[in-house]
């Protein structure tokens, strides 16, 4: 499993328990509004909005909170325009990155990202630069204290998975993007329930980073994901176990 993938999963579990708890709430309001604006406000019949809510609920978000940013979405409140945007570059030791937004206000947010990559060694790249390197899934996190490794196995691969691997006390349930929605609803159907779902970017190989390097990472890395318009970022970096070790004490 590439780096950041393993480090965003440390983080949210970690953000959860801090005062961060208002950031992923940011975020998590974001993509309500936006799945609401683009497929309407019935859940029945938009499975992004579905999942939205789904891993709102996940994240103890008040069911207000989430209706409000619903209305916003289907215009019966004003709110912001937000808009999608996916940046792509480089961070320190080649590492590609992936970075997906959703912002008001584009302009600053390419200025703002640009600045947090060339600051610490790294680069914003043109659109496809680095897309190519990565694939396109769908990923469940269960938590594997809960659950036994064989029905959540089970469960997944007849619902039509397509891998499920053990990391950082969770099950991580990979899929196609056809199979997400198909999955989800298979893991719901023989009760076994999942932390989060979330269409991710799979890197095909991935590029160890060590010493210097992955400590410059995992900054830009972290700025990143502190940013209010970023709402994930995926890279293909293995990052050494140690460095990152440290940066969690």
């Amino acid at each position: 499993m590439a780096g950041h993938n393993k480090w965003s999963q440390i983080k949210r579990k970690k953000a959860v328990l801090d005062q961060k708890r208002g950031q992923i709430f940011t975020k998590l309001i974001r993509e309500l509004t936006v799945a609401a604006r683009e497929g309407g406000g019935d859940p029945e019949f938009n499975p992004r909005l579905r999942l939205g809510i789904e891993n709102a609920k996940n994240a103890n978000m008040p069911q207000e909170n989430i209706e409000r940013a619903i209305k916003r979405g289907t215009g019966e409140l004003e709110g912001y325009a937000y808009e999608e945007a996916a940046y792509e570059g480089y961070g320190p030791g080649g590492v590609a990155l992936y970075i997906e937004t959703m912002t008001d206000n584009q302009n600053r947010t390419v200025s703002e990202v640009r600045h947090i990559l060339e600051k610490n060694g790294g680069n914003l790249g043109s659109p496809g630069s680095v897309a190519w390197q990565f694939d396109r899934k769908g990923q469940l996190f269960v938590d594997a204290s809960r659950f036994h490794e064989e029905a959540v196995l089970e469960a997944a691969l007849l619902a039509g998975a397509e891998d499920v691997i053990e990391s950082e006390g969770e099950f991580v349930v990979t899929t196609d993007v056809a199979s997400f929605h198909a999955v989800q609803q298979g893991l719901g159907e023989t009760g076994v329930e999942f932390a989060q779902a979330e269409l991710a970017m799979i890197p095909r190989n991935g590029v160890p980073v060590g010493g210097a390097d992955a400590q410059g990472l995992l900054r830009v890395l972290d700025q990143l994901d502190d940013h209010d318009d970023v709402q994930k970022v995926w890279s293909n970096a293995e990052i050494d176990e140690q460095v990152m070790a440290e940066a969690m004490t």
